[in-house]
Parts: C-alpha cells; sequence; structure tokens
C-alpha cells in the first residue's frame, strides 16, 4: 500500500486539490449560500467565520482526493471513462450517501435539502478531481 503513495503524480493531486476545495467556497459563499444556509436553519444570520470551517474541509478535501488517486493507480485506471465511473461510484456510494446519513440528525432542521446541496457539492467535486488526476496520470 505504501508503494502506491510513491507512484501518485503529487502535481496531479495538489490541482485535483485546489479544484475540489475551490469549488467548495464556490458552492457554499455564492451558488447556493441562501440554501444552504435554510437547510441549517441560519438564513438571516451571518456563519462563523473560524479557521476549523476552513481548515477542516481543507484537510478532509485533501484525504479524498489522495485516496482517489491511491484508487485510481492502484486500479490500474486508464481512462477517462473508468475515471468519472470510479469517480461516480465513490461520489454516489461514498460520499452523497455519507453526507446525506450525516445529515440526518436533530441539528440539522433540513437533513435533505443539507444532503442535496453538501452531498452534490462532494459528487461534483470528486468527479472534477477524478478527471484531473486522469489527466496528469
Amino acid at each position: 500500500m505504501i508503494s502506491q503513495f510513491a507512484n501518485l503524480n503529487w502535481i496531479s493531486v495538489l490541482l485535483a486539490f485546489v479544484a475540489y476545495f475551490f469549488l467548495g467556497a464556490l458552492w457554499f459563499t455564492l451558488l447556493f449560500n441562501k440554501q444552504y444556509k435554510i437547510s441549517l436553519g441560519r438564513d438571516h444570520e451571518t456563519l462563523p467565520n473560524k479557521t476549523i470551517f476552513i481548515a477542516g474541509p481543507a484537510l478532509c478535501t485533501l484525504v479524498i482526493t489522495i485516496v482517489t488517486a491511491v484508487l485510481i493507480y492502484a486500479l490500474n485506471i486508464q481512462s477517462f471513462g473508468a475515471a468519472l465511473e470510479l469517480s461516480l461510484i465513490v461520489g454516489v456510494g461514498y460520499l452523497f450517501a455519507n453526507t446525506v446519513n450525516i445529515a440526518i440528525n436533530p441539528n440539522i432542521p433540513r437533513p435533505i435539502l443539507y444532503g442535496i446541496i453538501s452531498g452534490t457539492y462532494h459528487l461534483v467535486g470528486i468527479l472534477i478531481a477524478g478527471i484531473i488526476l486522469i489527466a496528469m496520470k
């Protein structure tokens, strides 16, 4: 397993991470800011801007991107089609499903809306990351 890390194109991992992470910044602040706040029951508030709300998602996105790169290499994925298929499987089967699962708790007033907004972000993000990773493999 350690050898998989040595084989990675770390520049592609960095570029895929940056694209995925900045998509999140656009997604939650420009594209779906109002809907995201509604899903949290905080539509009339300014959400707090703390370091953990930037550093935490960045670290998680980096881990997701690295693991996706490892899977691309371990499964010997060579084509855009196969990379998109893997990204869809990971995106729907893990990222979207887990996001919705996390949202379904008493602290999220609109869990389905939250799950759709955040889950779709992860699905689109991993598709972009998969394309970048395979393009630079």
